[in-house]
């Protein structure tokens, strides 16, 4: 009995910021996967949707949007840091850098950079527990992220760590200056195989009119093997 009682305290007791971090990074990041999505962008006066697939590896990622016809075709590759976008409508691949980087994506609340990011928080961030919330009758951690690199979109995060399953059920992300950016819900979590994973994510942008962007996931395979040619320029035309 003394064991289980030792657990019961044990499963109680605070872990630290990086355990946390690990334990998301278990359910958010994978070597590989493939996913069907659309975006609901709910902008000023209307909402539009826009649908794509991707299959990402290790740091890269190909999408290709299928809907609506304007977007049809588009594709974006990411190659470890590096970001090209190949537009049907003008023939013409570019390679978006720098400040580019903080662009909207198709005037949705997501930027560039929010699709590029590295999933791996805690080689990029220290993290400390300030405390705990219930959000959704569901305990929470709330954790505190600062940068330990300087070439992140976001130097200060904050999030609100399921306690059981362990995934942010929401955050905010701010500038250097303090400033928040971006606020995001993690809802409609489901199980997949050994993973917690979210159905639906929704970004605001603070900075822009509009009700956010709802990101849904509609199909999602991980550790799956990704076609070697996807992952190249060549796969862009």
């Amino acid at each position: 009995a003394a064991g289980l009682l030792l657990i019961a305290s044990a499963a109680a007791a605070q872990p630290s910021g990086k355990e946390i971090l690990d334990r998301i990074d278990r359910n958010l990041s994978s070597e590989s996967r493939y996913m069907k999505s659309k975006m609901i962008i709910h902008g000023p006066r209307t909402s539009r949707t826009i649908e794509s697939e991707s299959w990402a590896e290790d740091e890269s990622a190909f999408t290709e949007y299928l809907a609506p016809a304007r977007e049809r075709g588009t594709k974006m590759l990411k190659l470890e840091d590096q970001l090209w976008i190949f537009s049907p409508s003008t023939d013409r691949t570019i390679q978006i850098s720098g400040h580019m980087l903080r662009q909207s994506v198709m005037g949705s609340d997501l930027s560039y950079e929010d699709m590029m990011e590295d999933p791996d928080l805690a080689r990029q961030y220290d993290a400390v527990v300030v405390g705990s919330e219930v959000i959704d009758e569901t305990e929470c951690w709330i954790v505190e992220m600062h940068a330990t690199i300087e070439d992140v979109a976001y130097q200060k995060r904050r999030l609100w760590v399921d306690k059981q399953r362990y995934i942010p059920l929401k955050e905010e992300l701010y500038a250097k200056s303090g400033k928040l950016l971006k606020k995001t819900e993690l809802t409609d979590i489901e199980r997949h195989g050994s993973r917690w994973y979210p159905g639906k994510i929704i970004f605001k942008d603070m900075l822009k009119t509009g009700s956010g962007t709802e990101f849904i996931v509609e199909e999602i395979s991980f550790n799956v093997e990704v076609p070697e040619y996807l992952l190249s320029k060549a796969a862009l035309r």
